[in-house]
């Protein structure tokens, strides 16, 4: 069957799940979604409660179903797995989450072999190799939410520290999307001014001090929000809506996805977050990044930590 290029697919209706649904229907993306669920009667409450919007929105239809109707999906988009839990780690729910996906992932291919597999459970850069090999997938349509919601974290805490629009800021963060990732302070600009000369413009001269609070924001933000609400949603949520445009519109935006790599700094065979293109046919090539010595050690370190995790799982 051939591809509906406005329609989507969520798989798992949980906070992630339910609140991505909510913000793809607001986005106009889609004039079709269907949202599946081990639990029928939640995705029919959540349809039902994201459709009642609609006549503040654009028309589509939304509704549950099962992975049957999720043949023609242009985007399929897996939030299902075990939520991360005050305390823990995102890869603390690797046993977990990687058993749920031996489930999910065939069911999905069975009916839709053509369509984007977007990966959003945690942890997402291993979750993001187990959809790959489960599926059989080209690796260019299989790819994870991976550090987009870690660098829109950066971008709005360096707004409110500069007192600018997070959107003039341009800086990612790179690697695990956990507690190795890094801030790639090295490739870091104010609309196009190197950032430490941006933060001497205002009037900020302790940079050290001030990239390492920053990072360590954008680090501890998911346990701090956890610790206060219980789990965070809104966040990953629009990065999902974000990440959709660029491959519904075919924008060929560069967004720090998670994806298998293959060499780019000596880091092959597993998947992790680094800037690339991304547009209709998923992934469409790496984008070259400037590293401090530093940047580079610890992004082979977080590699590393995702390895020996890997090899634990498989």
């Amino acid at each position: 069957m051939a591809l509906n290029q406005r329609k989507a697919a969520v798989v798992g209706c949980g906070f992630v799940g339910s609140a991505s649904a909510f913000a793809l229907m607001e986005s106009g993306l889609f004039s079709e979604m269907v949202l599946i669920d081990v639990n029928r009667e939640k995705a029919e409450g959540e349809a039902l409660d994201i459709s009642h919007g609609l006549p503040f929105a654009k028309p589509m239809q939304i509704y549950a179903g099962d992975y049957r109707d999720a043949e023609d999906a242009a985007v399929v988009v897996v939030t299902a797995g075990a939520g991360q839990k005050p305390g823990e780690t995102r890869l603390d729910l690797v046993n977990k989450n990687i058993s749920i996906f031996k489930s999910i992932i065939p069911e999905i291919v069975k009916y839709n072999r053509e369509g984007i597999l977007l990966v959003v459970a945690n942890p997402v850069d291993i979750l993001t190799y187990a959809a790959a090999k489960l599926s059989g997938f080209p690796e260019n349509r299989v790819f994870g939410s991976g550090t987009v919601l870690d660098t829109a974290r950066l971008k709005y805490l360096l707004g409110e520290h500069l007192g600018i629009d997070s959107r003039s800021v341009h800086a990612f963060i790179i690697g695990e999307h956990g507690d190795s990732e890094i801030a790639a302070w090295s490739s870091a600009n104010i609309s196009g001014i190197p950032l430490n000369a941006f933060c001497e413009m205002r009037g900020h001269f302790n940079h050290d001090k001030a990239m390492k609070e920053i990072a360590e924001g954008v680090k501890n933000s998911a346990y701090e929000i956890i610790e206060k609400k219980g789990a965070t949603y809104y966040g990953i949520a629009m990065s999902v809506r974000r990440i959709c445009e660029a491959i519904i519109r075919d924008e060929k935006s560069i967004l720090p996805i998670s994806s298998i790599q293959h060499g780019d700094f000596g880091i092959d065979g597993i998947a992790l977050s680094m800037p690339a293109i991304v547009g209709r046919d998923g992934v469409e090539g790496a984008v070259p990044i400037r590293l401090s010595e530093d940047e580079k050690t610890a992004l082979q370190a977080s590699a590393k930590t995702l390895k020996k995790v890997l090899e634990s799982a498989f």
